[in-house]
């Protein structure tokens, strides 16, 4: 592929690497406010956002997430730690999971975790994932730019007029269909765990309805 395309994905791999996240030790340890609580998520997530239009968070959202059952009730109008590190995980698995299959994963958690006086919280699951998540990546970075080499190579004896667009169709799908054999793994996981309720797609499509009208898909 051209030097043009090439280095725009190495931009996009510098910049997914470098991405902050919210580190554990960011979270505050005071009880927030719905306001608060929006305005950190915004500050911590805005560069995350594909578009400026993009939403973060906003009160609908939360409220809907406490009615759904996906976050536990806050104690009177104030969110603790563990009610912003459950958004957070909401916040990353909403982009491609239904609220539904979301209430299913955090379900177990919440249920033996939130608030628990146990040697394992929520703040302890977070700090976990958020290691093994930044570890990840680098893996991630090195199996994207295998696809892009891969995809490079197809298409050979095509015109060179074509021959970018068509390497460039078959990176895209070849990480699509990454992403879509994965989010199998996902659903069937859930499925065959038995973590949540039998899937409802009228009771999802009610759940992310009211959740698309305050927020676009971000990337």
């Amino acid at each position: 592929m051209n030097q043009t395309n090439t280095k725009l994905l190495a931009d996009i791999l510098r910049n997914i690497a470098n991405t902050p996240h919210i580190r554990p030790s960011e979270v505050p340890d005071i009880d927030l406010y719905m306001d608060q609580v929006t305005t950190f998520m915004d500050e911590h997530l805005s560069s995350t956002r594909r578009s400026q239009d993009d939403k973060i968070l906003t009160k609908t959202m939360i409220n809907n997430y406490t009615k759904k059952k996906l976050l536990p009730h806050p104690t009177k109008k104030r969110y603790s730690k563990e009610h912003l590190l459950l958004l957070i995980f909401i916040y990353y698995l909403k982009d491609f999971l239904p609220l539904t299959d979301i209430r299913a994963i955090l379900t177990p958690i919440t249920e033996r975790f939130f608030e628990a006086d146990d040697s394992i919280s929520i703040e302890n699951i977070y700090a976990e994932a958020y290691d093994l998540s930044k570890e990840w990546v680098n893996n991630i970075c090195r199996d994207i730019t295998e696809s892009w080499h891969t995809a490079s190579n197809s298409f050979e004896d095509c015109p060179a007029k074509d021959r970018e667009t068509l390497q460039i169709f078959s990176f895209i799908c070849m990480l699509s269909f990454d992403i879509y054999l994965k989010k199998q793994v996902i659903e069937q996981m859930i499925d065959g765990l038995g973590t949540g309720e039998p899937t409802d797609s009228e009771e999802s499509a009610e759940s992310d309805k009211s959740d698309s009208a305050e927020s676009t898909p971000h990337s």
